[in-house]
């Protein structure tokens, strides 16, 4: 376990195997000597527990309206107590412990959303960019209330993620609620196999760099560190968007801080069992840029997502702009129990470089910025040099029969993002602003 880890996250899951052994120490306070521990009475309090335990199962076995064998009875006390852990922890009979192989080492049709328990609801915490779910409409924030008219009340995690996993092609139906809407939604999805672009660019004008991560796989260090190299010339201010990026693999959120941080904790892990304590740190032959930097969140950031931002936020390297991430800051292992069921467990948590958590918390931007459009208003009235020039060049390519069309092709141009397109997203509207500002602050 202490080598590579994995963030949780429902559809983004990873299966990691590890034993782990527990056990219980007792402190005493500062400067008094360890208290004696009664193993007896620690012994026989666990065979009261275990004796109170066999009894309502017998009962239960033997009174039941419904015929369930003992098998089966076990494995609904071993949910129940798994799921009333935490909204992570689970327990994985045969079938769910199968299906979390596929997810992890095979290919399959989803929807394209991570999702996750957030106060007993399934919630969606983001659509991945370009997925089903995403060309659907599904939105951060969205709780689900049925799959193909099955309750997800009651429902665990893994069970939801589960159903919602199948053959592409295949259709699905998904009710939700959504803030703001007088009623449930039905909305229809067509199952399709996923394919994330992790990382991308775009450049704002001459001196800003956009640098977009939709979900933090094993490429997206170096995602970053190409971008940074191929647009050296254009990144004098850099915007970072992990906004609706569920989050992913550890190292890789430990690594990007490291791309913009050159000393100092990253991120820290705490558990119950002191040998899963771990802190990371950045190093300065990794910090590969110094220009001021602007971080967009909102709602659907969660898990690595927040590491970063709380962590660069921490280092006062970042200005973080939006709205409150998700608050998912727990590490989960999977545990075997036999050749065919295991158990998911929450063994630690995250903690950035200032001591505060994340999980149930989440990051605060430093400026809250809802999601958006920018309102502007024209002048119909006032012909500008520009436009006539515009109409002139216009009637001048009808003459001369040419189609070629310089707005168009700006539009068409992926490498870079427009003024109409910033007008669109007022948020990243705002992280421009902030980063010219600190382009001039710096010199």
């Amino acid at each position: 376990m202490k080598n590579k880890k994995f963030m949780f996250l429902g559809a983004m899951s990873a299966a990691l195997v590890l034993s782990l052994s527990f056990g219980s120490t007792l402190f005493a306070k500062e400067n008094l000597v360890k208290a004696p521990v009664d193993q007896k009475s620690i012994e026989a309090s666990r065979l009261q527990a275990l004796a109170k335990f066999t009894k309502v199962l017998s009962i239960v076995e033997r009174y039941n309206v419904d015929d369930l064998t003992i098998e089966e009875l076990m494995d609904k006390a071993l949910k129940g107590m798994m799921t009333n852990l935490d909204a992570h922890s689970n327990y994985l009979d045969a079938k769910s412990f199968e299906s979390l192989k596929v997810q992890t080492n095979g290919e399959f049709g989803g929807l394209g959303i991570t999702v996750g328990m957030k106060d007993g609801a399934l919630t969606v915490i983001a659509p991945l960019e370009g997925t089903p779910a995403d060309k659907a409409g599904l939105k951060s924030g969205d709780i689900i209330l049925k799959i193909n008219d099955a309750s997800t009340l009651g429902m665990s995690l893994d069970e939801a993620v589960s159903i919602m996993r199948g053959k592409k092609g295949d259709p699905i139906d998904i009710t939700i609620v959504r803030k703001g809407e007088g009623k449930p939604l039905d909305i229809h999805i067509v199952r399709d196999i996923i394919k994330i672009e992790s990382v991308y660019a775009r450049t704002i004008g001459e001196d800003i760099l956009y640098i977009r991560v939709t979900s933090f796989d094993k490429k997206v260090v170096e995602g970053v560190t190409k971008a940074l190299k191929k647009y050296e010339g254009h990144s004098k201010g850099i915007i970072l968007d992990l906004r609706n990026n569920p989050g992913g693999l550890l190292d890789q959120a430990v690594g990007l801080v490291d791309i913009f941080v050159d000393s100092g904790k990253v991120v820290s892990q705490k558990g119950r069992d002191t040998r899963e304590n771990e802190t990371y740190v950045a190093h300065p032959e990794n910090t590969l840029s110094k220009a001021p930097l602007v971080v967009l969140v909102n709602g659907g950031s969660a898990s690595a997502s927040e590491i970063v931002s709380g962590a660069l936020q921490d280092h006062k390297r970042a200005v973080v702009v939006g709205t409150k991430t998700f608050g998912k800051g727990s590490v989960q292992v999977i545990l075997p129990i036999t050749k065919t069921d295991a158990i998911k467990l929450t063994v630690a948590r995250y903690y950035l470089p200032s001591g505060r958590t994340i999980q149930a918390v989440g990051v605060t931007p430093d400026i809250k910025v809802l999601a958006g459009s920018v309102d502007t208003v024209e002048n119909k009235f006032a012909l500008k040099e520009a436009d006539l020039k515009k109409h002139l060049e216009s009637e001048l390519e009808k003459v001369d029969g040419k189609k070629k069309n310089a707005v168009d092709e700006e539009q068409d141009d992926k490498t870079i993002i427009t003024e109409e397109q910033l007008t669109k997203d007022i948020q990243l509207k705002e992280g421009t602003d902030i980063i010219k500002a600190l382009m001039i602050v710096k010199g």
